[in-house]
């Protein structure tokens, strides 16, 4: 395969007034970067983080142009590194792609073998990229979890943010995994959608953070997924019980932490950083057998919309207004 085959992109310019245009066009694999690893993308999906990249934000992406997508599953076209041969199927998620290493939002990638993984066999590539990173971050948190000693028998499990990629995911597997969920949500509307995916009540965001100025709240939650930050976590730390464990992957509502250490000196809980950008190796390929497995949510179709490149533009616009529900997958053979 020549350098100068063509393949369709998404591609971020930055113009001379600093505006940024997003385009389809076709690229050259001559354009992608240096890498071991050549992967024909089947599909890919939409973060969060894929809508900053494709907006200019200068704390995810400053060169231009550029390829967003943080995700992406397909079949490897060659591997100089000899870690994969030629129609190995891999995830590639995390590091530095679709930041500044082009990313799935292009028909080919190009990057260091090191930060592919093997597709387990009971996953699809779609059903893979329905996962994604958001699906990767809630199974990381849930080990998290399971690991800090927060076993189903110890009562429920919150998970804020729930109708978002990673809030629903982790409402999914934590139900999997025998865990009583209550899911916290600032949208009205959703509930037949949370109980779907597991849910066991659904309480508003409001009713997290009543009272949250108080120095503690009563004890309620045996063990949390924060995916909003700010206040709503300050109110969850202060309402998990006696040695409980809460844990941190998102900023949409603060970056900021203002509160008291009342929980964590006079009821032992505990607050765990959740990141799966650098997640080791290990664990990224335990994670994603156990999402193949006994972590595969029950009704994953039920999460999914998809489009092709060409429909990224209005998911762009939706996920940035907080408009998304579940999971956006991006089908790269029909674009």
């Amino acid at each position: 395969m020549g350098e100068d085959m063509k393949f369709r992109a998404l591609v971020v310019e930055k113009t001379a007034d600093k505006r940024f245009l997003r385009t389809i066009r076709e690229r050259s694999l001559a354009d992608l970067p240096e890498g071991d690893l050549l992967v024909r993308v089947h599909y890919s999906s939409l973060n969060y983080k894929d809508a900053l990249s494709a907006t200019g934000h200068p704390g995810v992406t400053r060169h231009f142009p550029h390829t967003p997508g943080i995700d992406a599953v397909g079949e490897v076209v060659s591997c100089d590194s000899g870690a994969f041969s030629a129609g190995d199927r891999v995830i590639v998620t995390s590091y530095d792609l679709g930041m500044e290493t082009d990313g799935g939002f292009g028909q080919y990638i190009r990057v260091p073998s090191s930060w592919a993984v093997w597709l387990p066999e009971n996953l699809t590539f779609r059903e893979s990229m329905a996962l994604g990173t958001a699906g990767l971050t809630a199974a990381l948190s849930v080990l998290r979890l399971q690991r800090a000693g927060v076993h189903p028998e110890a009562g429920e499990i919150l998970v804020t943010g729930a109708t978002g990629g990673v809030g629903s995911m982790a409402v999914a597997i934590l139900s999997r995994a025998g865990y009583r969920v209550v899911a916290s949500t600032g949208k009205s509307g959703y509930e037949e959608f949370l109980t779907a995916l597991g849910a066991a009540r659904i309480i508003s965001r409001d009713e997290v953070t009543a009272f949250a100025e108080k120095p503690l709240l009563a004890e309620k939650w045996a063990g949390a997924v924060d995916v909003v930050g700010g206040a709503t976590l300050a109110a969850v730390l202060k309402s998990t019980r006696y040695g409980g464990t809460v844990t941190c992957c998102g900023l949409v509502g603060s970056t900021e932490l203002n509160m008291n250490v009342y929980p964590f000196i006079l009821r032992g809980v505990s607050l765990l950083g959740v990141d799966s950008v650098q997640c080791p190796y290990d664990i990224r390929q335990e994670l994603w057998q156990r999402l193949a497995s006994e972590w595969k949510p029950a009704h994953l179709e039920r999460m999914i919309r998809e489009c092709t490149l060409a429909g990224l533009e209005q998911e762009i616009a939706a996920i940035l207004r907080g408009g998304i529900t579940g999971r956006v997958v991006v089908n790269l053979l029909e674009s």
